[in-house]
């Protein structure tokens, strides 16, 4: 457990416990994880005091995980932190045991509510400082100050003025403050799809996606490469989260990719690379999808209809950037020998796709992503106990008419209700604890448990501090002078006011997560490129992608971070090189904008969406050969430059541009093959 809690921190230094301390961590995360499936399955508790107690028990385990600093002592929890720990749960029950009072007060807090509120939002900056960091609790504070003293500011910053016990009681007991939609959505959403995908690691599903991906393109041209892209787009529909991503497939992939020649540099780039691409494929997005369905009030399935073309695309432009560099460094594939059989490793563990399919078909015919995420999680607990108990059946036949019946007979309890599901799993855990075998499998759901629990630490810390910026932009109304400065340059241009908007994600994301970075920004300037023209999903979708896009931007690149603690390379020099590996992805939301059947929205057809793939692949094509510097031969400077501009009048938009990007990017080929077919035929002589 140790272990696990640590490879999933994306700052901070974990303590290394032990003895009864660690027993009541685990404890701690077992009892968490169950509530969290208690109040999905059976929703016993008001929405405010859920979210409360959410918070309470993230409060809990980050004081008792999360030193003060990392040069403390890290084998022992301090009787300050216990004494921490114990009053962020209690305040976290506050709202539970005066609910009908803090309702009947609301807006006239009382002593004692000031008291815990302040409390409350101290104890938050200190546990987020732990988990994620300095830069997100500074970000925040310096919105929390304006708060509080923005009536002294200059006339085009001020506002009226608030008094303290206002802001008090809008951040620490209102539905717009720490107890707010990010926190909502890590309480029911992102909780349950965590130990979704938690399970589904158990049940060896990143096994199945490194032999499906070995398979099919292990052998080709730079094969180790395009494994890691492939094995990271397969885990990206299972986990939200680009670090974890990076620190399950990248124990396999880098080693691999640095063995077969890539740098140690490119191999952390093409990882982390990849596994950012997870928090925007489809069908468990990352966080953020959940929290913008929750704020655009459309269905879940809508965020996923709009991410599905631009995520395949994302996942297109790493593929091909490294097939560039496998070209230009020439690099080869796996040994088809040594490369397993995709179909035989399918056929072998096909059932660990119903679970997935389950939720797919779930979330696109009506049902919630609260009950879809159930219904999946279920299943993957069925089918790790049912493992167990077919492991003790002979006959190859009878077993498979009993995962026949057990995928069947989910399906139909998943008709019935979620509390049949779970009496179903009830039983098969009795039968485990009769058969050999049986309580390993039992210990493996206990450590997905705890697992879960733990990887919902970083995010959900996140997303309850970054509730104080939602609440003081409410409160004070500040969101609109940004969107109006938005709106007098989109006047001019719709292209600046994008720049402007991408530049704001980017900088902000030097320093916080995925999360406050699109809620600080879509809260910002979402609304202005509506004005603009722009379809609010597709403006949302703009900010999410740009967001995932700074996890890569160094100084504060977070995959890249984690890629550098398993390549055993410097994480900037991962960076930045992660950043060119990803340069023809910039280009994709901008043709979202301009041509909204990129993500299916307004009046999209067939072949408009056709036309519009068409043009996004030629435009990542040219480039990625403008990056790497190679397409069927090494590009001298002048046809880069060449490259790039028919590339850039492609994403333009503008009358003629598709006509002359498309006349450019011919003769650019067509000069370029000239060129190659030339220098191949006089290399022999």
């Amino acid at each position: 457990m140790a272990k696990a809690a640590s490879e999933f921190a994306e700052h901070g230094v974990q303590r290394r416990l032990g003895g009864a301390t660690l027993r009541l961590v685990i404890a701690i995360a077992l009892t968490f994880s169950t509530y969290q499936l208690v109040v999905a399955a059976f929703h016993p508790l008001s929405s405010l005091v859920m979210r409360s107690i959410h918070v309470g028990f993230l409060l809990l385990l980050t004081f008792l995980l999360f030193p003060p600093s990392p040069h403390g002592r890290l084998t022992r929890v301090p009787w300050y932190d216990w004494l921490l720990a114990g009053i962020g749960f209690s305040f976290g029950l506050y709202q539970w045991a005066f609910e009908g009072e803090l309702i009947q007060r609301a807006g006239d807090p009382t002593t004692l509510d000031l008291v815990v509120g302040s409390l409350s939002i101290v104890l938050v900056f200190e546990g987020t400082r732990r988990v994620i960091g300095l830069a997100l609790p500074l970000v925040c504070g310096a919105f929390l100050l304006f708060g509080l003293f923005g009536q002294y500011l200059p006339e085009p910053l001020a506002h009226r003025g608030y008094a303290f016990s206002q802001v008090v009681d809008q951040l620490g007991f209102g539905t717009e403050g720490i107890y707010g939609i990010p926190t909502l959505v890590s309480a029911t959403y992102i909780f349950l799809f965590i130990l979704f995908g938690a399970f589904l690691e158990k049940a060896g599903m990143i096994n199945l996606f490194n032999s499906l991906a070995l398979g099919f393109v292990g052998h080709t041209k730079g094969g180790p490469a395009k494994v890691a892209v492939f094995s990271s787009a397969l885990m990206g529909t299972i986990s939200g989260s680009g670090v974890a991503n990076v620190l399950t497939t990248g124990q396999f992939t880098i080693p691999l990719m640095k063995r077969f020649g890539y740098s140690g540099v490119f191999a952390g780039a093409v990882e982390a690379t990849s596994s950012m691409g997870g928090q925007i494929m489809p069908p468990v997005m990352g966080a953020v999808a959940f929290i913008m369905a929750e704020n655009l009030n459309v269905p879940y399935a809508e965020i996923v209809k709009a991410a599905a073309i631009p995520a395949i695309l994302y996942y297109v432009t790493a593929f091909w950037m490294v097939h560039l560099e496998a070209g230009r460094v020439s690099l080869l594939g796996l040994p088809k020998e040594q490369c397993p059989n995709p179909w035989r490793a399918m056929c072998e563990s096909w059932y660990l796709i119903l679970p997935l399919a389950a939720l797919v078909w779930m979330l696109f015919n009506g049902f919630t992503p609260m009950f879809a995420g159930m219904v999946g999680l279920s299943l993957t607990a069925i089918l790790l106990l049912g493992a167990a108990l077919a492991a003790r059946i002979s006959g190859t036949a009878f077993r498979v008419v009993f995962w026949v019946a057990v995928g069947l007979g989910a399906s139909a309890f998943a008709k019935w209700g979620i509390q049949a599901i779970l009496a179903l799993i009830a039983v098969l855990v009795a039968a485990c604890f009769g058969v050999k075998g049986g309580r390993k499998t039992l210990h493996a759901m206990r450590a997905s448990l705890v697992d879960g629990a733990l990887q919902a630490l970083p995010v959900g810390v996140a997303c309850v501090v970054v509730g104080i910026i939602i609440g003081i932009l409410t409160l004070t109304g500040a969101a609109s002078s940004f969107a109006g400065y938005i709106l007098q340059v989109g006047e001019k241009s719709l292209f600046l006011s994008l720049m402007l908007t991408m530049l704001v994600c980017l900088v902000l994301g030097m320093g916080i997560p995925t999360i406050p970075n699109y809620i600080i920004t879509s809260a910002i300037a979402a609304p202005a490129l509506l004005k603009l023209g722009v379809p609010l999903i597709v403006s949302h979708m703009f900010v999410f992608y740009f967001g995932i896009m700074a996890d890569l931007t160094p100084p504060v690149a977070l995959a890249a971070f984690a890629a550098s603690s398993i390549a055993k390379e410097p994480p900037m020099r991962i960076g930045f090189k992660a950043v060119q590996v990803a340069i023809a992805g910039f280009v994709v939301p901008y043709m979202a904008v301009y041509d909204n059947a990129l993500m299916l929205q307004g009046d999209w057809t067939l072949a408009a969406v056709a036309y519009i793939v068409f043009k996004a692949l030629v435009s990542i094509a040219l480039w990625g050969a403008a990056a790497i510097g190679h397409l069927f031969a090494p590009l001298n400077w002048l046809e880069r430059l060449i490259a790039a501009a028919a590339a850039f009048f492609l994403v333009a938009a503008l009358p003629l541009t598709d006509e002359i990007g498309f006349a450019i990017a011919a003769l650019f080929l067509g000069w370029h093959g000239w060129r190659g077919r030339r220098a191949a035929r006089s290399g022999p002589a």
